[in-house]
């Protein structure tokens, strides 16, 4: 566990970093992050621990004293077994209570303490918010506090407006600010401002105007009085999925299903309507004279004069780029739903999955240990490692593919234990019935005897039944038989009362007659 946690600290040191937190906020950072943890600690705790302990119990021969005294390995993980299903039923019980209540908090600290300092929050070659109306992208940061910005581009919002209609670009820039100041100044060198002139004309909107000016320098400044306002209690986010009990998704997918299926019928209407798609009246033919002198050419273009052909490929063109654009943009709208629902969906499952993984791991690693007789810290925590991280690993990727619609959301979410399911069954059953990991006998013997080369065997003519275990009288009466009688003896031995080593023998004696 506190490896993990220290993962936590420094996957989000930079969050944490430079924005001046009291100790307690770091704490409380730590503590809202730790529960969602326990979904990667515990199937691993209970893997490791159940390899290590059975392992330890048969490297020192303790099951075989257990089952001197009559004590099976079923009956001696009884106890075990009933642990593990109380711990699975708690499990669910904070998969379902106590993360998504942690998941609340933590969304809500983590959305506070970026409010804090932007200035430090800046990263190269990512877009950085900066108040409420500026977004910043640098390609690099230099000086002894990164005040010197490299190839900056900054986006204004407007608020009348919704996107990006003011770009500025500069070559160099550097952020001016004294301790406990709340102005941002952002001294701007050698570059450009872009401004979409806003047209209330459509006539005039098709031109796009804009305004574009050069500058050497030029200063911003950024009102940072409300940073010093933030409520580290405040909790604005509420419908994240991952703080959702499982009722709370049920309702949720419900209303996300319903919305999403007449986001595609009203898709397939909008379709056919922009097509064009309609009966086509031909009612007003009959009042139309038929030129008898025409004859209509096959190739329909053919049919109008060289002017017309040109319109009528042009709107056709136009009308192809529009449907191919209004067809990506409708699929990119409808892989964003695709995902949603699917991370809902996986959520409510992975409240489920984390109960049965602990169970399924369970059984497991405690015949594993029990098969491979290695306890302590040696053997036992490389298996176990390598067993968890190909089921860690699996899920990702099975979870990965369900966001696009790969793969069923419910598949994605019990794939891993699914494969581990069957495993843990042949683990059992060879525990229990005291056989190894791999019974290697009985697959080699088959193909050692499939490409074995029968070896002659080389026959004294003068003592032909020397190798056979046979008495005298047997040898006897063998000698006194003709090349006909020994082959009625190899065929019937058994209604003879003869044994099979006799009808070896009389084999060998046949064919050296």
């Amino acid at each position: 566990m506190f490896i993990f946690v220290l993962q936590t600290v420094w996957l989000y040191i930079k969050e944490l970093a430079g924005k001046d937190l009291d100790l307690v906020i770091i704490v409380k950072f730590l503590l809202y992050f730790s529960p969602r943890l326990v979904t990667l600690v515990l199937p691993l705790t209970v893997l490791l621990t159940s390899i290590m302990t059975f392992g330890n119990f048969a490297e020192n021969y303790e099951f075989a004293a257990m089952k001197s005294t009559g004590i099976s390995l079923q009956r001696a993980m009884r106890s075990l077994t009933i642990f593990i299903l109380a711990l699975a039923g708690i499990s669910f019980l904070f998969a379902n209570y106590v993360i998504p209540a942690a998941e609340f908090e933590s969304l809500n600290l983590r959305r506070n303490i970026a409010q804090v300092k932007p200035a430090m929050a800046i990263t190269k070659g990512q877009y950085t918010t900066i108040g409420e109306d500026y977004v910043m992208k640098v390609a690099d940061k230099q000086g002894d506090k990164g005040q010197f910005l490299k190839d900056v581009i900054i986006y204004q919002k407007d608020p009348s407006r919704v996107g990006n209609y003011t770009v500025i670009k500069a070559r160099e820039g550097e952020l001016i600010s004294a301790e406990g100041d709340n102005v941002l100044s952002l001294k701007l060198i050698d570059g450009n401002y872009y401004d979409e002139v806003e047209q209330k004309d459509f006539r005039k909107q098709k031109r796009e105007p804009f305004v574009k000016s050069y500058f050497e320098t030029y200063t911003i400044n950024i009102d940072l009085s409300e940073i010093d306002n933030v409520d580290m209690d405040e909790k604005s986010i509420d419908n994240a999925y991952t703080m959702l009990t499982v009722r709370q998704l049920n309702d949720t997918l419900v209303d996300i299903s319903k919305n999403y299926n007449t986001y595609l019928a009203s898709l397939g209407k909008a379709q056919v309507r922009e097509m064009q798609l309609r009966k086509l009246d031909t009612s007003y033919l009959k009042n139309i004279p038929r030129d008898t002198t025409r004859t209509l050419n096959l190739d329909l273009i053919e049919n109008f004069e060289f002017s017309e052909q040109i319109q009528v490929l042009d709107y056709a063109k136009t009308t192809v780029k529009n449907t191919i654009t209004s067809i990506k943009n409708r699929k990119t709208d409808n892989s964003v739903k695709v995902k949603t629902l699917s991370k809902y969906e996986i959520a409510l499952h992975e409240k489920f999955v984390l109960a049965f993984g602990c169970v399924i791991l369970f059984f497991v690693g405690a015949p594993l240990g029990a098969i491979i007789r290695k306890g302590g810290l040696g053997l036992p925590i490389v298996v176990g490692v390598v067993l968890f991280l190909t089921y860690h690993f699996i899920g990702i990727f099975a979870k990965n593919s369900a966001e696009d619609g790969s793969v069923a959301a419910w598949l994605a979410s019990w794939l891993s234990t699914l494969i581990l399911f069957p495993l843990g069954v042949y683990l059992t059953y060879r525990a229990t019935t005291d056989q190894g990991l791999f019974d290697l006998d009985g697959f080699l013997d088959p193909v050692k005897k499939l490409f074995q080369k029968k070896k002659d065997q080389k026959v004294d003519p003068e003592q032909p039944l020397a190798d056979f275990n046979l008495s005298n009288s047997e040898k006897a009466i063998l000698k006194t038989k003709t090349k006909r009688e020994l082959e009625d003896i190899i065929a019937n031995y058994k209604a003879y009362g003869y044994s099979s080593t006799f009808k070896e023998a009389a084999e060998t004696l046949h064919k050296n007659i």
